[in-house]
């Protein structure tokens, strides 16, 4: 026989209902007329009667995102993916967040686990190949977009995503007819951008100037205009020009990996080392592990005498990345100035190997 107590929750339960489904009506209600502050507020309310709800969860998640509250969202959808952790639309929505915030491996990963729930969703591919672009991972890029030009070879959102890294992986034959095939709907910001990111590929600076001034002329909010124009700024020299462009990306999204590490690198130039090590660490916090950030950190360490901490840095980067060069050279550098003679004999010599094989590699032309 149930006890009086358990049938008083009983009645309870069965009394909240009602009030429930009425605040998940007002709250999507909220919503879906623009209202997120009211939305979120009369969500928050009915998860605590309905803790599990899943779609008020994500939508919770989705109104918080609306009102830049996006560390609230990814609360949101890392709690509806502990319920279910295979949820497509959580993982999509908690990788758009992670997208948004600059957080772009983390926004891959969930992209990457979405995919095989939902193969033939457009959205998910294109992001999950403009994230692989922004990680420098080009042919995984070109894997995912490949099927999708076969389908839609006249979409230029398609064309722009495919031809870029096409580009960047020196597949400029190819690349060069998805140009073409971009300037056939007539001259675009889009397409300029493309066109100066070969010419800058093959070291042709003035020429990619000149069409990232256009590319800018035709559109200044273009994603990554400003951040290649710094680039071909860098590459005539123009340092005070190319920090002008970086700080000009950096205004339109705060999250551009370029154009904050070469901010970064130009203070290093100009011995500004606590703003080179903010900007390096902040670069570090959009690509985590990036061993090219991770080696400029060792470097600031080393000019302002924090030569302990270049070491381990040093040490734990040439364990990761056993043929990086440079970093072998400074951590050499690093072992004599704690006269370590041995261990800097001994990178000296790994570096004079590291040296004559890639003379070999040259010589043989791959």
């Amino acid at each position: 026989m149930r006890s009086v107590f358990a049938l008083a929750l009983a009645i309870s339960g069965l009394l909240a209902q009602p009030q429930a489904e009425s605040l998940l009506k007002d709250a999507i209600t909220a919503h879906q007329s623009g209202d997120y502050s009211s939305a979120i507020r009369i969500y928050q309310e009915y998860l605590k009667v309905r803790p599990d709800a899943l779609d008020a969860l994500s939508n919770l998640g989705a109104a918080l995102a609306q009102e830049g509250r996006f560390a609230e969202a990814m609360a949101a959808y890392n709690r509806a993916l502990k319920i279910q952790p295979r949820n497509p639309q959580a993982l999509v929505n908690l990788a758009l967040a992670y997208y948004k915030t600059g957080r772009i491996a983390e926004a891959r990963e969930k992209l990457e686990a979405a995919l095989p729930l939902l193969p033939k969703n457009q959205q998910v591919t294109f992001l999950l190949a403009d994230c692989d672009l922004r990680l420098g991972d080009y042919k995984k890029a070109i894997a995912l977009l490949d099927p999708w030009e076969k389908e839609m070879p006249n979409d230029l959102g398609l064309s722009y995503l495919l031809g870029t890294a096409l580009i960047h992986d020196q597949q400029t034959e190819r690349g060069g007819q998805v140009i073409d095939r971009i300037l056939r709907h007539g001259d675009s910001a889009e397409a300029r951008l493309l066109l100066a990111t070969a010419k800058l590929n093959v070291h042709d600076v003035a020429g990619a100037r000149e069409d990232l001034e256009k590319a800018i002329e035709l559109n200044p909010r273009l994603p990554e205009a400003h951040a290649y124009a710094g680039l071909a700024m860098v590459g005539a020299g123009d340092f005070e020009a190319a920090a002008a462009a970086f700080r000009a990306e950096l205004e339109l999204d705060p999250y551009n990996f370029t154009a904050m590490f070469q901010l970064g690198m130009i203070a290093k130039r100009d011995q500004h080392f606590d703003e080179a090590l903010s900007r390096f660490e902040r670069s570090l916090a959009l690509h985590p592990g990036d061993p090219a950030v991770e080696y400029q950190i060792a470097t600031v360490e080393l000019a302002t005498d924090k030569v302990e901490e270049a070491r381990q840095r040093l040490e734990k980067l040439v364990r990761e990345s056993p043929r990086f060069l440079e970093a072998h050279v400074s951590l050499a550098t690093v072992y004599y100035r704690l006269k370590r003679r041995e261990d800097g004999d001994r990178e000296r010599t790994i570096v004079r190997q590291l040296t004559a094989d890639e003379e070999t590699r040259k010589a043989a032309g791959k």
